[in-house]
């Protein structure tokens, strides 16, 4: 193989291990919501500069409770803003492992693809006349263009046969 970008072994006993941990991970966070893309986009939603002054009016609000309506929670304001600081560093470490898994899953597939094209291109020049004509046109079906695919063959490896 040209390419091996990533060469990973992961046994079942380390797999049976991660879903164990994934599990607890949902149990612990069974308060967590699932929003829909509709109520994404309609959520007012705190950025960098935005955080400064949620901190700020969260101070004002606990310093001077007698301005607000009577049914304001400044309690639930609070452990909003305790919650959101005690999983932001757990967000950026799964984030951060999320990138890692979702980088060697298209490092895992890019060495498959080049693999492959390799394993085709040598059916196309060699196996012609050696009981390949099968596999080579099976391989070729991936880069056979209709109409619902426009799809091309990378440069070099012209239209299947």
């Amino acid at each position: 193989m040209s390419q091996n970008l990533v060469d990973l072994q992961i046994d079942s006993a380390t797999l049976d291990a991660l879903d164990i941990a994934i599990t607890q991970m949902e149990n612990s966070l069974t308060g967590l919501i699932s929003l829909t893309p509709e109520q994404r986009r309609g959520l007012m939603k705190m950025g960098d500069k935005s955080e400064a002054f949620c901190r700020a009016a969260l101070n004002v609000a606990q310093q001077h409770s007698g301005i607000l309506a009577r049914d304001f929670d400044i309690a639930a304001f609070q452990r909003d803003q305790q919650t959101l600081d005690a999983l932001r560093p757990r967000i950026l470490r799964i984030a951060h492992l999320y990138q890692r898994l979702v980088d060697t899953e298209m490092a895992l597939g890019s060495d498959q693809m080049v693999a492959s094209l390799e394993v085709y291109g040598a059916v196309r020049v060699t196996g012609k006349g050696k009981s390949l004509d099968e596999a080579r046109r099976n391989l070729g079906a991936r880069w056979r263009v209709n109409a619902q695919d426009s799809e091309t063959p990378p440069a070099g490896e012209g239209s299947a046969e």
